[in-house]
């Protein structure tokens, strides 16, 4: 049986290679363009911002080598979700895309700006029905170890902004 099998075994082989020619390595993720959304990642309480009473608690993680950061978004009153943030090795823009408990999906795109990270993309729906928002969040790392996530939305495709939500992330306390 070895010896038929060994024979088919160099017939299936790639020119050039051998049985233990090794798979390429996984792209590396631990560039600074990775890193870039690090300082999001933990496990947090969630506070309107200038308030003290707690609306959340979410969950951020590196994964997968360092590929992704995931967030679980967990209110105490409301819609949960899940956010997958990723860097593009074409482009090197950030992307995000977050999918909740409503149908669908929003998809938002960008990048670190001036020490902050800032995503922005169009929101099906989020003014009512038939109105659309360009949704621009900014994250900024705190002097206090806190995270600001602020949202501004715009319904005249970036003209206009108003504030749709601001949250301080602050360290879940054990």
């Amino acid at each position: 049986m070895i010896a038929i099998a060994m024979p088919l075994a160099l017939l299936f082989q790639t020119p050039g290679t051998t049985a233990q020619t090794a798979a390429p390595p996984a792209p590396a993720c631990d560039t600074a363009a990775h890193t870039a959304f690090d300082f999001w990642v933990g496990e947090w309480d969630v506070y309107p911002a200038g308030q003290d009473t707690q609306v959340a608690k979410s969950l951020i993680e590196r994964r997968y080598k360092g590929c992704a950061v995931v967030e679980q978004w967990m209110p105490f009153r409301g819609e949960g979700g899940t956010s997958l943030n990723h860097v593009d090795p074409e482009s090197g823009r950030w992307h995000q895309k977050w999918v909740g408990q409503s149908p669908g999906a929003v998809e938002f795109v960008g990048g670190p700006a001036e020490g902050k990270m800032v995503l922005q993309g169009y929101w099906e729906d989020l003014g009512g029905p038939g109105v659309d928002a360009l949704v621009r969040m900014t994250y900024t790392a705190q002097e206090d170890g806190s995270v600001r996530q602020h949202g501004e939305a715009s319904t005249d495709h970036g003209l206009s902004w108003a504030t749709s939500f601001d949250f301080i992330y602050r360290p879940a306390a054990d």
